[in-house]
């Protein structure tokens, strides 16, 4: 019959308190203990041993809380986006007049499908697309609409 063994023995505990107050690693302790460094860091964390002083951790504690408040929130980074992707806000007619075969297709083309693939009348846009996008402005707007949820955070 297989005995199970208490992990951490009194000597144990000794012996990683030892260990911890002479600076070495997890990992070092673990090695020289006989455990997994996940056992001496979850021992470590059940004796409340840690490397940092309270004068540390709130100094920490500090820097982390200005540097969230720099955080720009998701209305602040939706504004930035728009205005670096000036959005067309024309609601005009998409009128494609200059319809084409995909054979005919380049990147100074929309590539809005317009029919069904395989209906006899198939073909693409092919009016000017946005600057480095694929589709033209009123495509564009049909493409990139903001979600339900970017809806309402604008208001």
């Amino acid at each position: 019959m297989i005995a199970i063994q208490e992990t951490w023995t009194p000597e144990r505990v000794d012996q990683l308190k030892i260990y911890f107050e002479a600076g070495l690693s997890c990992r070092d302790i673990a090695v020289n203990i006989g455990v997994s460094r996940n056992a001496v860091i979850g021992k470590l964390s059940r004796l409340n041993l840690t490397r940092t002083t309270p004068d540390e951790r709130r100094a920490r504690r500090k820097k982390f809380a200005a540097h969230a408040a720099q955080r720009a929130t998701a209305k602040q980074q939706l504004g930035l986006l728009q205005a670096v992707y000036e959005q067309p806000c024309d609601d005009a007619p998409i009128v494609s007049a200059n319809n084409c075969s995909l054979f005919e297709l380049s990147e100074q083309r929309c590539r809005w499908p317009i029919s069904t693939p395989g209906a006899d009348d198939f073909c693409f846009c092919g009016n000017t697309p946005l600057g480095g996008m694929p589709y033209c402005s009123g495509h564009y707007r049909l493409a990139y609409q903001a979600g339900s949820r970017q809806r309402a955070m604008r208001g």
